[in-house]
């Protein structure tokens, strides 16, 4: 029921929560700093723990029974035996968090006050002028911030690769 409901949550558009969101922040008094756009990620989305859940689904009981019987505390099953293999798991969810945090455009024009504090998807927005778009800065600048995404894609793939594989097999 519970899963359902956070599944049910997918329906929602991203953006029927910016304002809820942005009052919260508010309130907490975060709004002009970098936290609202991090500790949203730390919470998970509904996609990760969807992701997170069909890949536990795949690891069998039988690992944990086994460390039960021998003698194996709940924390040390999760440390020592789940963790390690849903290591790929969790290297694709932090891969997909880092892109979505790379590439966000909304979150902080919203959420920072000082244009000194915009990342780099808002600074590709400032090539882009009233009468013309200054085509060759803009690519290189594109180019420029593609560099630690594929960077960090080709450092993790084999991870990547592996999560995405096995999050759709079964037993």
């Amino acid at each position: 029921m519970l899963f359902g409901i956070t599944l049910a949550t997918l329906l929602l558009p991203g953006v029927v929560t910016l304002i809820p969101t942005y009052v919260l922040f508010q309130r907490v008094g975060l709004v002009g700093t970098y936290a609202p756009l991090i500790v949203p990620y730390f919470f998970g989305s509904a996609f990760n723990i969807f992701l997170l859940r069909q890949f536990m689904l795949t690891i069998p009981l039988e690992l944990s029974d086994a460390a039960y019987v021998d003698g194996a505390g709940d924390f040390r099953i999760l440390w020592r035996i789940i963790l390690p293999l849903i290591k790929p798991a969790i290297i694709v969810v932090a891969i997909f968090n880092f892109i979505y945090a790379w590439n966000d455009f909304l979150g902080p024009l919203l959420y920072l006050d000082d244009a000194s504090k915009y990342p780099f998807s808002i600074g590709l927005y400032a090539f882009r002028t009233r009468f013309a778009l200054q085509w060759n800065l803009l690519t290189a600048a594109a180019l420029a911030i593609t560099v630690p995404l594929i960077a960090a894609f080709f450092l993790l793939q084999r991870y990547f690769i592996e999560g995405v594989t096995l999050t759709g097999v079964k037993g």
